[in-house]
């Protein structure tokens, strides 16, 4: 009795997690540049007037976009690790979003007070790192996409694939000895197959 095969489902091609994550990461990259330009490396964590989309930054706050879009282009190229680097956002961009609201006083004193405030952080900011930890979470547990994967194609992906190709390049030799010997070597059985009809055997 024939056993029933089951099909196999395994996430195939390029995932949206890791479409999501590339671009997130490239956006992380270029404001940062963009802050760097506005800003320049003078004064790294202190208090800098300057904003880039209403937002302000400090050289400080510039280099941690510019490292998390470096890293996330690092992650993108697999769809696990485009996950990690969701979960990674989402830490991130999640502290800073509680610190934020401390240092506005909002939720309750700082804690870290003593730190001052080395990212320039204001309110709107607080509402942007709000946005990029949903964001994070988003591409942490954004669906797969799936493909059913059948036994046969499984075995054609596989070991049995190559198997498959050396079989069609071996050429096997089926043809007897005897046609490809010299006719003056060939058995009397061939011989006498070869000759011309009507003459005497």
């Amino acid at each position: 009795m024939a056993r029933a095969q089951r099909a196999r489902i395994r996430t195939a091609g390029l995932q949206p997690a890791q479409v999501l994550a590339g671009l997130a990461s490239l956006a992380f990259l270029v404001f940062g540049i963009v802050g760097f330009t506005k800003t320049g490396f003078a004064d790294f964590v202190g208090y800098n007037s300057a904003t880039v989309l209403g937002f302000s930054v400090n050289p400080f706050y510039n280099l941690g976009f510019v490292l998390i879009g470096v890293v996330g282009l690092l992650l993108t190229f697999g769809s696990g690790r485009s996950r990690v680097f969701g979960l990674l956002t989402f830490a991130a961009f999640g502290a800073l979003f509680v610190w934020g609201l401390m240092i506005t006083g909002t939720v309750s004193t700082n804690p870290v007070s003593q730190a001052g405030n080395p990212f320039n952080l204001n309110g709107p900011d607080n509402w942007l790192h709000l946005g990029l930890a949903a964001l994070g979470l988003l591409i942490a547990f954004l669906p797969a996409r799936h493909k059913v994967l059948l036994p046969e194609d499984e075995e054609q992906s596989g070991i049995g694939a190559v198997d498959t190709e050396r079989a069609d390049k071996t050429v096997v030799d089926t043809t007897p000895d005897s046609a490809h010997r010299p006719r003056h070597e060939k058995g009397p059985a061939v011989a006498r197959e070869e000759r011309p009809p009507g003459l005497a055997h």
